[in-house]
């Protein structure tokens, strides 16, 4: 292979991250546009190992510089059916990464690339041998794959053009799963594509829960795993179910166990808060709790503002993501929003407060009625005290918890007058300390030689000051 190409391909460079100090250039991602593409096509439409580029070559890409790039695969085969687009395409990012120098992240029209500084000096200047070796990793790892012929384009206006097919293409993939539910079938697929940058992530895809990344559904699960039983993508007896609400299955917490080495062995898979599925890193969306309003909102990766808890999607991408069950954190795919099972453990969109105008005008015909004009967006809410206000304006369904935890309080006030003369707790800071990281803190009493004790675990903690006195 050192051979036939300017740079190594092997598994161990999965994960390789390329910073900007050694980014020679930088392919679609956040700010630009760009998507990934596999169509199945007929034998004699495929003229295998073919490549063509459409707009400029690497070579011809100044350092430091930005530009939009479409990847467009036409596979045939005599097992090459429509059902398999979605896996092969998928299959595209664990093989780019591959390449040593390239970094690839994301799916679908949300891709982002970086080529490193090392890789041109290496010798890449040229997408035609990237292209090449990614078709003879299709055609190796997939043998159903018996022709490949590839398509790039780095020119703006031609992927203004073919973008919105691509779109079409993604949203009749989604639109399969519609009539089916988790209760229709016996068995979930799995998907550890993700593996290399969350080790113990396990994506469980059901029919009401796509794939975290949105690029890869039940149908195309079942498809993967009937092509190649030993891929990445397999198939789970989701065997007793255990809580109906939250989507909780024996089958799916004896796989999580097993897979994750015993990090941890239940999930619900429609839970936000209590044993939550996983996030790897390829999300679409994060959920994140809102304490102040016992709300949840949701970001997505086009969204480049801050939401009302002080955070960007970025910031809250690195908290949530590894692989780890993240209380107050949740990375899902966009489709998820359109499944009846919405975080049906947790009140489903009763729940939900707030979220970018863009995502939600993307989902609106998802939302119930009922509650469509009354979750908040970055047109008119941007911080805690105006979303309170709003969801009090439009009688937000949320605000019924608000009643029920004030009567609660009331109750423990009134059982424990004195309580508040021993000690303070010290205070929450959302923006900058998110939910499910609250420091556990002894309590103060006003005698004792043994200090303060402060235990803090998994915690982001920013104070400003803190004053500690003894109570005499």
């Amino acid at each position: 292979m050192a051979d036939e190409f300017p740079f190594e391909i092997s598994p161990m460079f999965e994960g390789e991250r390329i910073r900007k100090d050694n980014m020679h250039v930088e392919l679609a991602g956040p700010k630009s546009i760009g998507f990934e593409l596999v169509r199945a096509t007929d034998m004699k439409d495929v003229e295998d190992g073919k490549f063509t580029l459409i707009g400029p070559d690497l070579s011809e890409m100044a350092e430091g510089s930005r530009y939009p790039i479409a990847m467009i695969y036409k596979i045939a085969g005599e097992l090459v059916e429509t059902d398999l687009e979605s896996i092969v395409e998928r299959r595209n990012h664990e093989f780019q990464n591959y390449i040593q120098g390239l970094m690839h992240l994301n799916q679908r029209d949300d891709v982002w690339l970086r080529v490193s500084k090392d890789a041109i000096k290496k010798g890449l200047t040229s997408f035609e041998p990237v292209a090449k070796a990614i078709m003879m990793l299709f055609k190796n790892e997939l043998p159903f794959i018996e022709k490949v012929e590839a398509v790039y384009i780095t020119d703006q206006a031609e992927i203004e053009k073919e973008i919105d097919n691509a779109r079409a293409v993604y949203k009749a993939r989604d639109e399969r799963t519609k009539g089916l539910h988790d209760e229709d079938v016996d068995t979930f697929y799995g998907c550890t594509l993700c593996a290399s940058f969350a080790p113990t992530n396990v994506c469980v895809i059901t029919p009401d829960r796509i794939s975290l990344c949105g690029a890869i559904n039940w149908f195309d699960g079942r498809a993967a795993a009937k092509v190649d039983p030993e891929g990445p993508q397999f198939a789970i007896e989701k065997g007793e179910l255990l809580d109906a609400a939250s989507g909780e299955y024996s089958g799916v917490n004896d796989l999580a166990k097993r897979l994750s080495s015993g990090e941890y062995d239940r999930i619900k898979l429609h839970s936000f808060f209590e044993y939550p599925h996983t996030s790897c890193g390829c999300f679409e969306v994060v959920g994140f709790y809102i304490p102040e309003v016992d709300g949840i909102g949701w970001v997505d990766r086009d969204f480049a503002g801050t939401a009302p808890n002080g955070l960007q999607f970025s910031t809250m991408a690195g908290q949530t993501g590894g692989g780890k069950q993240v209380v107050g954190f949740l990375g899902i795919g966009v489709n998820y929003f359109r499944s009846p099972k919405f975080i049906s453990g947790d009140g489903g969109w009763d729940r939900v407060v707030w979220m970018p105008n863009m995502l939600k005008q993307k989902i609106l015909d998802s939302i119930p009625e009922e509650v469509k004009d009354k979750i908040a967006t970055d047109e008119n809410i941007n911080d805690i005290e105006s979303l309170k206000n709003f969801l009090k304006e439009k009688d937000h369904p949320v605000i019924n918890r608000w009643v029920v935890e004030e009567e609660e309080e009331t109750i423990e006030e009134e059982d424990q007058p004195n309580e508040a003369q021993y000690y303070q707790p010290m205070q929450y800071v959302p923006q900058q300390m998110p939910a499910g990281f609250m420091p556990s803190m002894a309590m103060m009493g006003g005698s004792g030689s043994g200090g303060v004790k402060i235990i803090l675990k998994n915690a982001k903690v920013t104070v400003d000051k803190i004053i500690v006195k003894k109570i005499e």
